[in-house]
């Protein structure tokens, strides 16, 4: 327990020095704050969750990915893993240090997303819950990617065009049928569901048209959880395939 604190403290210290680092968990909660006061609100037909659930998303998939990658990879440029290992820190303890950190921040920023939005109760619940649970599933695939890179360097090279498809195949499945079963699995494309349906359901209820299409995105929001936990599972997989290749001594 005294090496998940200490490494949790560490991160946090790394990321306060670290602008940034500020930045890329500030970004798109700003940008959510500016499009919603300056586009969604004074439009009669732009819902005002649209860019809160849009920036929300891209946040889940982006940020914890890169800033878990490039964690790791910093402390295999500079050797801190190896010398943790010699400490005694276990890989899994590791992993929640940082990863715990990650997922704390991230939890902060979902709520300050929940709250632009506007979102209360169940809502609230439901957008927080949804961001979290798609932050761990970035921060164990951004964990396999830092342990299996060399150097910062090669951490933002491996981890940019894969938190590029991930972002931009759900929005590219709109617009494909094909595209959209293959974006089904990728968790992502779950999270979009999850909040962005949030989006829809003000849609409907403004218009008076909620009955049938409410009750349809209520019902596929247990399956969307279900392929996140999913994708969970399969990252945390790859990160134990990952460890067992290069380990804390590499």
């Amino acid at each position: 327990m005294r090496s998940i604190k200490a490494i949790f403290v560490k991160q946090a210290r790394d990321a306060l020095k670290n602008k940034g680092v500020l930045i890329q968990f500030l970004i798109f909660p700003i940008m959510a704050y500016i499009m919603t006061e300056m586009v969604a609100k004074p439009s009669e037909d732009i819902p005002n969750t649209i860019y809160v659930t849009m920036f929300a998303a891209m946040f889940a998939g982006m940020t914890p990915l890169v800033m878990t990658a490039i964690s790791i990879a910093e402390d295999r440029e500079y050797k801190s893993l190896r010398f943790l290992a010699m400490a005694g820190v276990k890989p899994y303890e590791y992993l929640l240090g940082v990863g715990g950190f990650v997922l704390f921040v991230c939890a902060l920023v979902s709520v300050v997303f929940s709250l632009i939005g506007g979102f209360v109760g169940m809502e609230m619940l439901r957008f927080v819950s949804a961001l979290i649970i798609g932050s761990g599933a970035s921060m164990l695939l951004g964990a396999s990617i830092g342990i299996l890179s060399k150097n910062q360097q090669s951490a933002t090279a491996i981890s940019t065009p894969i938190f590029m498809i991930l972002a931009f195949v759900p929005m590219l499945a709109l617009f494909n049928e094909t595209l959209q079963k293959v974006a089904g699995v990728l968790y992502t494309q779950q999270i979009n569901e999850i909040v962005g349906g949030l989006s829809f359901e003000a849609i409907n209820n403004a218009t008076a048209e909620v009955g049938e299409m409410v009750s349809e995105a209520s019902v596929d929001v247990t399956k969307a959880y279900l392929i996140i936990l999913a994708n969970v599972a399969v990252f945390l997989i790859l990160f134990v395939f990952a460890y067992k290749k290069k380990g804390l001594r590499n």
